[in-house]
């Protein structure tokens, strides 16, 4: 028996890197070679147990970038989408960081290649049009106009020393 409504889970984050330093504003796509084989795509993963969405968005990038971020953002903003084979919705909170594109990247074996492009350029790469709304959105809210500072994630100390120590070395 089919059920008479649709699930809306929320079980993931969406972590955009843009580079607001280079001379055109960058962001930061890998490319998928496992599901969604060749798709462009942002960094995107799942909530462990007992993890927060902020805590998810700084492990997944660690695990599919080699990064360790210094600061964390919500954009205020969910990714959404249909899943039809579960007949769900899925619903991502967003969240943004800024890193350098000179910064080195370590992609894992879920993605083949990486690249900084122009928001128009990523525009055209993306295969679907949620992923293309959060970008004009992040565009709009943190590159035309100056991010709201109360959208700022506190991290942990600990995170902070973390990476101070990664990005010394």
């Amino acid at each position: 028996m089919t059920p008479n409504n649709i699930p809306v889970l929320s079980n993931g984050v969406s972590v955009f890197l843009l580079d607001l330093n280079a001379e055109e504003p960058q962001v930061l796509l890998m490319r998928r070679a496992d599901t969604l084989l060749g798709a462009w795509c942002q960094v995107a993963g799942k909530v462990e147990p007992n993890e927060t969405g902020w805590e998810a968005a700084l492990r997944e990038v660690k695990e599919e970038t080699g990064l360790v971020l210094t600061e964390l953002w919500s954009a205020d903003l969910c990714e959404e989408f249909y899943v039809a084979e579960k007949n769900i919705i899925q619903k991502l909170p967003v969240f943004v960081s800024f890193v350098s594109s000179e910064t080195p990247i370590t992609i894992n074996e879920e993605h083949d290649a990486y690249q900084w492009f122009s928001f128009d350029d990523a525009m055209e790469l993306f295969s679907f049009p949620g992923q293309r709304r959060v970008l004009e959105y992040l565009q709009a809210e943190f590159v035309t106009r100056k991010a709201s500072p109360h959208l700022r994630i506190e991290l942990p100390t600990q995170q902070n020393e973390d990476a101070s120590e990664v990005l010394s070395s």
